[in-house]
């Protein structure tokens, strides 16, 4: 059994020999088994089940996916949406503040948070720690961590050239992002 992620109506795969059990989040319709709920299959004894994820607020050390809200010159606001992998309930969101010392984990001095991100900007961050009263302290410093969706002016998704640069598909104009670099490479 490989330890893929399902989506609510896709197949599982099952290995060969008796059919298993049935348990949570696990249906049967025309003779195919599928999942219900978003998650990992597993078995637990004869019975394949998938656990229901449930989301939980952010701690320090959870990589957290969100947009950008609002940008000033010493930091960026950040709604977070995604808490380790387990998406929130629409409504529930979390603020988190990038501030410009945790941007990147070099030169600290010369960040400016215009050229590393724009408002709409979807961003992978590591939570630092809980801020004042209403919001998160995130950290983009990180190769893996920073933007990883961006729309250009153009209205078009952008593609990472480099750690600091996005380009448009339709016009060709690099803008200024610290990009997240993608998983697997």
């Amino acid at each position: 059994m490989s330890s893929d992620t399902v989506l609510p109506g896709q197949p599982i795969p099952l290995p060969r020999g008796p059919v298993p059990q049935l348990g949570g989040g696990i249906y049967s319709r025309d003779g195919i088994v599928r999942a219900s709920l978003v998650g990992v299959p597993q078995y637990s004894g004869s019975t394949i089940e998938i656990k229901r994820m449930r989301p939980h607020p952010p701690t320090p050390n959870s990589v957290v996916l969100g947009s950008i809200t609002r940008l000033s010159p010493l930091q960026a606001v950040l709604s977070i949406t995604v808490v380790d992998g387990v998406p929130l309930p629409a409504g529930e969101e979390f603020t988190g503040v990038i501030r410009v010392q945790d941007v990147r984990a070099t030169e600290k001095d010369k960040v400016k948070i215009a050229d590393c991100f724009r408002g709409g900007d979807v961003v992978r961050g590591l939570v630092l720690s809980l801020g004042d009263a209403r919001s998160y302290y995130v950290t983009t410093a990180r190769n893996d961590l920073g933007v990883i969706f961006a729309t250009s002016e153009a209205g078009a998704t952008m593609e990472p050239v480099s750690w600091q640069e996005m380009r448009c598909p339709k016009t060709g104009k690099i803008e200024k992002r610290k990009c997240a670099k993608p998983e697997g490479i």
